[in-house]
């Protein structure tokens, strides 16, 4: 079973920027598109970005143009870039390999003032 691990959760101020990576140990990681989602209190998890295996990428509504999501089929390791955060990215954020049905632990990130 591939497991996930994620890091780099944590608190910042409204503007401020995070970043998270995701590590995969196990090789199969470059074969298959990975995710990052996030699930806020009282709401649905929601898709915020995801990159397939030759880099292409796409972004939910709320997060185009401030988050970026990156991938090194070496390391074998996903990233996501926040940058200029609102109180409404508050969330646990999930990284997702998809196909094998994956989710990692989940990491806590907290915008506020």
């Amino acid at each position: 079973q591939v497991q996930l691990v994620e890091s780099g959760g944590g608190w910042v101020q409204p503007g401020g920027s995070l970043r998270l990576s995701c590590a995969a140990a196990d090789n199969i990681f470059r074969q298959y598109i990975m995710e990052w989602h996030r699930q806020a209190p009282g709401k649905q998890r929601e898709l915020v970005a995801s990159m397939s295996p030759t880099g292409s990428e796409t972004y939910g509504d709320s997060v185009k143009g401030r988050f970026t999501i990156s991938r090194d089929n070496i390391r074998n390791t996903v990233s996501l870039q926040m940058n200029s955060l609102k109180p409404e990215d508050t969330a646990v954020y999930y990284c997702y390999m998809g196909r094998v049905g994956v989710w990692g632990q989940g990491t806590q990130v907290t915008v506020s003032s």
